[in-house]
Formats: structure tokens, sequence, C-alpha cells
């Protein structure tokens, strides 16, 4: 299993925007293409306006087959045509559990 990481660094005061809007209209396309959800979250101590979401695939290939077949459906290319055009910054990282690591 892996984990994908993204943080979106969101323009000041728009963060409640842009979650109504995606909750809406593109978490639901996301769930019927991507890996599991592990979590949604917003930043509250540190740097703010941040959203973080986490989702586990099975593979690297598993998640490139998911993100291609999510790239191809015309909801998810309405959704990024109209989403609110306040990310500043989007970060991307894969990460590896350890061994011990409760979520595998």
């Amino acid at each position: 299993m892996i984990v994908e990481e993204r943080i979106y660094t969101v323009q000041p005061g728009k963060v409640q925007e842009w979650l109504v809007f995606y909750g809406e209209r593109g978490l639901p396309v996301q769930q019927r293409h991507l890996g599991r959800l592990i979590g949604f979250f917003t930043s509250e101590i540190g740097t703010l306006n941040q959203i973080v979401h986490l989702w586990a695939y099975d593979s690297l290939a598993h998640r490139e087959e998911a993100r291609a077949k999510l790239a191809k459906d015309p909801d998810w290319q309405a959704y990024l045509k109209q989403s609110p055009k306040v990310l500043e910054r989007m970060e991307n990282r894969i990460l590896v559990p350890t061994a011990f690591s409760p979520l595998k």
C-alpha cells in the first residue's frame, strides 16, 4: 500500500468556499475512481489556509490507473473548469508505510 498526501494552500478567507464546492462536486467523482480516502483536513495551527487529504492505493500502478480514469471522466473535467480559482499552491507526496505502521 502507498498513501498519497496532497496539500493545497488556499487564498486567505477562501477555504470554506473551496471545501463546499469540492464536497458537492469534486469528492463524489473522485470517490468513484480513486483509492480509499483516509482523511481530509484543514490546518488550524502552523501554516494556515491549507487543506490536506490522504488517499490509500494498492500500489503506484493502481494510483496511476485510477488517476488516468479520473482525468477522462467528463464530470471531473466539468468540476475542474467550474472549481473556484482560489488555490495558490499544490503539493503532493507519496508515502510508504513502515513495517510497524498501523496502516499497511
